[in-house]
């Protein structure tokens, strides 16, 4: 038993060093100014089957923001479609002389923040930024989102979605910015995600 528990953390450790990404650095300044753009679909809209889920679309969705954080998943049910999580901020989210006063971290599908002296009001960092759960729609986004690092900026398009599985099991899109805890993650489908060239 405690030689399987070594063989899988050295696993573990070969993979968290050379297979999840750096970081890069642009410097202070806003460098993605606006909110994330949506607009609401009607129920017709056709289904997607992928992985053995129905996706149902509930939003187009658009959006122009910094990597605050990213974490990959292998384990749990939505790991099946979402293999990468990406914590995202925009206005003065994506300014790092605003960021450098904040901790974030991902875990557990969370993304959590502190920050022992406010640089900005924290309803406003909590409505300029967000954990969002990638579904990569074809194997060319899956590789675009294996080479994101954290404090890239990135352009993504898309859909905000629920995901439904036979045997009942469901996961669904958060559709506001204002909301936080439990179920105010957004669930995306991603189209198309490039890193923008700063």
């Amino acid at each position: 038993m405690i030689k399987m528990i070594c063989i899988i953390s050295i696993c573990y450790g070969v993979w968290y060093l050379f297979l999840t990404p750096g970081s890069v650095s642009y410097g202070p300044g806003v460098f993605a100014p606006q909110a994330p753009i949506q607009q609401k679909i009607h129920s017709s809209e056709p289904k997607i089957l992928l992985e053995g889920y129905t996706i149902s679309s509930l939003a187009t969705f658009e959006l122009k923001a910094k990597v605050l954080s990213r974490k990959n998943y292998s384990f749990g049910r939505e790991s099946d479609l979402s293999p990468t999580d990406l914590a995202l901020g925009w206005g003065r989210m994506s300014d790092e002389s605003v960021l450098e006063s904040i901790s974030i971290s991902q875990s557990g599908r969370w993304y959590r923040w502190r920050s022992n002296t406010l640089p900005i009001p924290k309803q406003e960092i909590q409505i300029s930024s967000a954990n969002m759960h990638m579904i990569p729609k074809n194997e060319w986004v899956r590789e675009q989102l294996s080479q994101i690092k954290k404090g890239d900026v990135v352009t993504l398009s898309g859909n905000l979605v629920r995901v439904d599985a036979p045997d009942g099991w469901s996961w669904t899109s958060s559709l506001t910015r204002s909301d936080t805890g439990d179920g105010a993650c957004e669930v995306v489908l991603v189209d198309n995600i490039v890193i923008a060239q700063m």
